[in-house]
């Protein structure tokens, strides 16, 4: 259990650090800012996350449930979701998700006019998902922590946001944060 565990919560703390932009920039100036959040981001966070996360669907633990194929389907639908979603909002932000700044302009458009964290969200899809088409004990801890670490990391990239950009604080207010609200016209 310490092989998965080990390398997923280490990369849920670097990633969690790198949510400090504005912080390593005032402290560092803007390059060295970048610079710290990428290395703590994309070269220590996300891949260590992803080492635990691949090390805890290839170990063998005990079966929480029997899933039955139904479930199993319902879990690569929402698999695919969770990687749509992630590709738009990608698509949207571009560069910044890798090196965010202070300078970066709120982006508005796409995926973000609906939902604040749509990367996290694709996440939340995606640990939800692997539980389901993978019902291990291993899997479940480790997706479990997922969706905890998830939730903190867009609260933390909030405080970052409201820091680096004043329009954020509107956007907070107007935008939900995970589940896109659905509206419907009423007549007059």
């Amino acid at each position: 259990m310490g092989a998965v565990l080990i390398p997923l919560l280490l990369g849920f703390a670097f990633n969690s650090a790198s949510a400090f932009t504005a912080a390593f920039s005032r402290r560092w100036g803007e390059k060295r800012g970048q610079w710290v959040t990428f290395v703590l981001r994309n070269l220590l966070g996300i891949p260590l996350w992803v080492i635990g996360l691949g090390l805890a669907v290839r170990s063998p633990s005990p079966v929480l449930f029997a899933a039955p194929r139904l479930l199993e389907v319902l879990g690569w639908v929402l698999l695919a979701a969770g990687c749509g979603v992630q590709v738009l909002a990608l698509a949207s932000i571009r560069g910044r998700a890798a090196r965010p700044s202070t300078a970066d302009a709120l982006v508005e458009h796409g995926v973000y006019g609906h939902i604040r964290h749509p990367i996290y969200a694709g996440l939340l899809l995606e640990f939800a998902a692997l539980i389901l088409v993978k019902p291990r004990r291993t899997v479940a801890l480790a997706c479990g922590l997922g969706i905890l670490w998830a939730l903190l990391q867009a609260r933390l990239e909030e405080v970052d946001l409201l820091q680096r950009m004043p329009a954020y604080h509107g956007y907070l207010a107007r935008v939900p944060r995970f589940i896109p609200r659905f509206r419907t016209h009423r007549p007059r």
